[in-house]
Formats: structure tokens, sequence, C-alpha cells
């Protein structure tokens, strides 16, 4: 027999869930709390959200592949945190090197072919060093993570994971964290896949439309801003995990905000949580025209 967590009656096949009013507790704020439906998929960005893998995974990663081709770069923990700005690695190499025509390596690279070509070799560089990281277990997986993608499953609620970042360092990061069943059955939507990356919603609305899900009907996990604005633009609810680069970040349009998912007694929410749809929402998905709006804000 279903049983409910917190000890809820079942209705058919889900929980019955209180309605709750928003709440603040501690670092959390909560602006919503759904109804007695699950999601019909729950949508965890990878970099800050999984792992928190920017400063101390891609940073490091990004500073060994410029040394091994000979660069002086050097991106510190303050100009990485600006350049996440940018969505995705190889745009963001190439809105650097950009600022810098005179300076190599896009001084030695007249052609803008050329320069896409160094930056798309330094990207596989980088990326196989990542990997490297993640496949010795370096970075350890946030708190909450496993536990909340597991209750996703057990409650047949899809899972996938949707990045910005390489998809075979994507997999890795799910294969080697939660482990080859969870990856198995938690799909990758990541890199290349989509022409824009966020905030543009494309990445989400792919991943809506493969999983075969209403996209009003998927929560996203998020941890930055483009990310947030990604998600809402693409229809979604959208909960903030913030991580170590994203503290201070605007986040003025999540429909929850917390340092972490927890675990335990320091469980900040549950599957229990997100039930869908409901009107507590304080904050409604927007188009996409409004969602860029808010990104050059």
């Amino acid at each position: 027999m279903k049983r409910c967590l917190g000890g809820q009656k079942v209705v058919g096949s889900r929980c019955a869930l209180p309605r709750r009013a928003a709440r603040a507790n501690g670092g959390a704020v909560v602006r919503a709390v759904r109804n007695v439906d699950y999601p019909e998929a729950l949508l965890f960005d990878c970099d800050g959200v999984l792992v928190d893998t920017e400063r101390d995974g891609h940073r490091v990663s990004f500073n060994k592949a410029f040394q091994e081709k000979g660069l002086d770069t050097v991106w510190d923990v303050e100009l990485y945190g600006e350049l996440l700005e940018i969505g995705g690695g190889k745009e963001r190499m190439t809105a650097y090197f950009s600022r810098k025509p005179d300076e190599k390596p896009f001084s030695d690279l007249p052609t803008d072919e050329e320069k896409k070509a160094f930056v798309a070799e330094m990207h596989k560089l980088k990326t196989k060093l990542f990997m490297d990281v993640i496949e010795t277990g370096q970075l350890p997986l946030r708190p909450g993570v496993k536990r909340l993608v597991e209750e996703a499953l057990a409650n047949d609620v899809k899972v996938a994971v949707c990045s910005t970042s390489n998809e075979n360092a994507v997999s890795a990061v799910v294969r080697v964290m939660l482990g080859e069943e969870i990856a198995k059955v938690m799909k990758v939507f990541a890199g290349d896949v989509v022409p824009k990356k966020k905030p543009d919603p494309a990445i989400y609305k792919l991943a809506a439309e493969e999983l075969g899900v209403d996209p009003a009907r998927c929560v996203v996990i998020e941890d930055s801003r483009i990310g947030m604005l990604a998600a809402k633009a693409a229809g979604m609810r959208c909960i903030v995990t913030k991580s170590s680069y994203t503290q201070e970040e605007n986040f003025d349009i999540a429909d929850a905000i917390f340092p972490y998912i927890g675990d335990g007694e320091d469980s900040q929410f549950g599957l229990h949580d997100l039930t869908t749809p409901g009107n507590l929402w304080l904050n409604p998905p927007l188009p996409m025209a409004s969602a860029n709006q808010q990104s050059e804000a």
C-alpha cells in the first residue's frame, strides 16, 4: 500500500497535502506550495545544483587547459564569477578572449573560423580535465539531491538534468554522483543540444517535449538567475538553491529560494512540497519576452 511522506491521506495514487501559507525559514524563502497533485517532472540544473562545481571544478579545469596550451590566462575566483553570467563554456571563452583581441590566443587567429575551432579544441581539453575531477570523486554531491531524486522516482515523477555544460561531463556527474541505476532513468539534456543557451528557455522546452510532459506541470531546480529566467520563460515553476557563486544574485521571480535541498532534520523541502498545479504560487511563469526584459534589467 502506498504510504505518504508525513502520514498524509492517499487520494487515488497521490498524497493529499494541506495548503500552507508562504513562510520564511532561516535561509529559505518559500513563496508557493502546490495542491494535491505531484509534478509530472523534476528538472535539475547540473553545475551548482547537483554539485557545486563552478569554483573548484570548472574554473580550475579551465585554468589547467589554458596552462597546457601555453596561455598566461588565469581565471581567478572573482573573474570567473563575472563570467558565469554568460551561459556555456565555449561562449564564456569566446566572450573573454574577444575582449582582448590584441592578446593571445585571438591575436594569432585572424578569422572567425580559426577562433571558433580553437575555442572548440580548448573546450574539449577542459571537459577532459573536468571529467577527471568528477570521476575521481573530488567534488561532493550537494545535500538532499539524491533524496529528492529518489522521492520523485518512487512516485513516478520523471527526472532529468538540463544544463549548458558538455553532455559527457553532465552524464558523468549523474553516473558517478547519483549511481548507475539513477543514471539509466535520468535523461540528460546538455551542451549544444539546443541552439541557444540559458536564459533562453530552449533546453527546458526540449526537455518537456522529449519527456512528454506539460511545462506547467514541471518544477525546475536552479541555482542561478539565468537558469531561473530560462525555467520561467519555458512556462515552468522554479525553485532556487543558491550556490557559492549565486548568493547575491537577483531571484525576484523565483517561486521559492533555499540555501540547499538538505537531508534529514536539515531538509528544506521534499517532493510533497512540490504538488502541482496550484493557486498559491505568487510568481506565474513568464512569456519569453518578459524573461528577456528581466535578464536585461
